[in-house]
């Protein structure tokens, strides 16, 4: 079995429906543009089946294609900001850990240093 398709049956749950959201809301805004299947693949450059594939969240769609789609209602943009560093939360709280972690043994070496020099003194 290719591994896309073992990705893709791991997929959790909650990135399922966001997916599935994420098409419902591009057929909406297909539909608002009163824009056809047919002329919608068209520029899109892929098939009908393909777009219909997209609009149902179909997590095998490239993301090259959900990119385009994106940019054909303005929204593209967004994609640079989605896993920009500083807002990835579990990387800024492993920071955070670290810098704890850091500060806490860096406490007690500077207590060890001063219980050092306190006994060398007596």
């Amino acid at each position: 079995m290719p591994k896309t398709a073992r990705a893709i049956r791991q997929l959790p749950p909650s990135t399922i429906a966001t997916l599935e959201k994420l098409g419902a809301d591009l057929a909406v805004a297909r539909l608002r543009r009163k824009e056809s299947l047919k002329t919608w693949a068209k520029r899109l450059g892929i098939t009908v089946p393909t777009l219909l594939r997209l609009e149902a969240g179909d997590p095998g769609v490239s993301i090259g294609i959900v990119a385009t789609a994106l940019w054909l209602i303005r929204r593209d943009g967004e994609l640079a900001h989605l896993a920009a560093p500083e807002h990835d939360q579990g990387a800024i709280e492993l920071d955070v850990r670290q810098a704890m972690e850091l500060g806490r043994a860096r406490a007690r070496a500077s207590a060890e240093v001063r219980i050092t020099a306190g006994q060398e003194r007596t």
